[in-house]
């Protein structure tokens, strides 16, 4: 069974939640549920993180220019035992 890593990325006093996941071809991908659409990959967990970042950045600034079109759905994040 594969190690599960969860993560959350600041960005300024915002909270986002990032789920990263090992590729089983090596590497990370991962991705952030506020966002649709809102992926990314590295070589290592910190790689994909940083990379995460400016994914997330790019989102923020695509819901800044459609703002009067979208709001963000609350999310949450559970775990359930089998």
């Amino acid at each position: 069974m594969k190690k599960k890593i969860n993560k959350s990325i600041a960005h300024g006093t915002q909270m986002y939640p990032v789920v990263i996941q090992e590729d089983e071809n090596g590497g990370y991908w991962s991705t952030c549920p506020v966002f649709e659409g809102c992926y990314s990959q590295g070589e290592t967990v910190d790689e994909t993180l940083t990379n995460m970042k400016e994914a997330i950045t790019l989102c923020l600034e695509e819901r800044a220019s459609v703002s009067a079109r979208r709001t963000v759905q609350q999310v949450s994040l559970h775990f359930v035992g089998v």
